[in-house]
């Protein structure tokens, strides 16, 4: 049993209801589950396959749910680039490897299966690429039309070619992320459609199991959990999964959560360096980064709350590093990611240089999208093929061997 909840005033609602914020507030709204009649184990849990829905106890679905066999991402030692950092326990946990490519995957089976269950007949987001992309596969699994908003010319190739193969209605907004998910939530209110968007309570409690997972992985708590922040909902909902852990008394600490922003795109980061309350919307974001290029993240109360509560931080790394970690991940550990995945890595790697960690620390990055989700930059950074011709004395000049 579950119920939902205001983050800022715990006003509650019924689980039934139709809803993205408070009401009495205005403020963003939780899942809040009643723990002490939640039966499960461990020792339970570890039988079954490694997956979002192994955790189905701590999920909002009763039913079936609509799944594309999302989880179960493999968790990577990083040995050649801790090695070089001089962090012996440096893990990335690739979420590229869910079925449409991206973290995404895990919120969007619990969120179109929630639709379903409220008697929502079409799902909406705005997105800047991975949302649409894994909201458009979902609705189809579920047989339901899919409608997403994107910025115009800022998400990447391959994320819009996922959302039209799929069979979404792709619709190109003049404007920047955060204006087109003012018009797609404005479209949901007036016109009925299921928001799944971050703003959606039920969609982060899917997103929270890449924590689960680390804990089951790892066989412990790391020291320190590390994403990329765009929106802010990952780590929002990784923090409340671990609290939850607490709380059912399976795991004794949570994680230091550390959130890495472009610097071109950075408000939480400003927010936690100026002890702000509240984040400073960036009206003009940009980065290479196209995943986390947002000026006004919507979890972003809640994942203030998660670094501070945890004692953790959130930095800012330029385009160019998080550029150089994209090749260093694929060249030194074969783990090819979009460029926002490599902004966790890149931002350890800051960490260290200013000596702002121990080094003793078990660290989790998540890594967030698959390499193939943005081939444009990455065709940028490689050099082309080398042409010969078709004999074996121009392909030995060529390699000099």
């Amino acid at each position: 049993m579950y119920r939902l909840i205001c983050v800022n005033c715990g006003y509650t609602y019924r689980k039934d209801e139709i809803i993205y914020e408070c009401r009495e507030c205005g403020h963003l709204l939780a899942v809040e589950y009643d723990l002490k009649n939640i039966q499960v184990s461990l020792e339970e849990w570890r039988q079954r396959p490694l997956s979002v829905w192994r955790y189905r106890e701590l999920l909002p679905v009763s039913g079936a749910p609509v799944t594309l066999q999302e989880g179960g991402t493999p968790l990577y030692h990083l040995k050649r680039i801790g090695e070089e950092l001089g962090l012996p326990h440096l893990y990335a946990k690739h979420e590229g490897m869910n079925p449409s490519g991206s973290f995404k995957d895990r919120g969007m089976t619990v969120g179109v299966s929630m639709a379903l269950e409220l008697g929502k007949k079409v799902v909406a987001c705005a997105s800047t690429g991975n949302t649409s992309a894994s909201l458009a596969a979902y609705a189809a699994k579920a047989g339901i039309p899919a409608v997403v908003l994107l910025p115009a010319g800022k998400v990447a190739l391959g994320k819009v070619a996922q959302a039209l193969m799929h069979g979404a209605r792709v619709i190109s907004v003049r404007g920047n992320f955060d204006r087109a998910l003012e018009m797609v939530h404005e479209l949901c209110i007036s016109h009925g459609l299921y928001l799944l968007n971050s703003v959606n309570p039920f969609r982060l409690e899917g997103q929270k199991t890449i924590g689960f997972e680390v804990f089951d992985q790892l066989g412990r708590m790391p020291d320190r959990f590390v994403l990329p922040v765009g929106n802010a909902g990952n780590i929002s909902a990784v923090y409340k999964g671990y609290k939850e852990l607490m709380d059912l008394g399976f795991i004794e600490k949570i994680p230091k959560m550390t959130g890495i922003q472009a610097a071109g795109s950075s408000p939480v980061v400003r927010a936690i360096e100026e002890n702000l309350p509240a984040v400073v919307p960036e009206l003009s974001p940009e980065t290479v980064a196209t995943a986390i290029r947002i000026g006004a993240p919507v979890n972003a109360e809640k994942a203030l709350t998660a670094i501070r509560s945890t004692g953790g931080t959130a930095i800012r790394v330029s385009d160019a590093e998080i550029l150089a970690m994209q090749c260093s991940l694929a060249q030194k550990e074969g783990i090819g990611v979009e460029p926002a995945s490599a902004a966790s890595v890149a931002g350890i790697k800051r960490l260290v240089e200013d000596g702002a960690l121990d080094k003793d620390e078990t660290i989790v990055c998540v890594v967030t999208g698959h390499l193939l989700k943005d081939p444009e930059t990455v065709i940028k950074q490689c050099k082309p093929p080398v042409e010969v011709d078709a004999n074996l004395t121009s392909l030995l000049s060529v390699l000099q061997l």
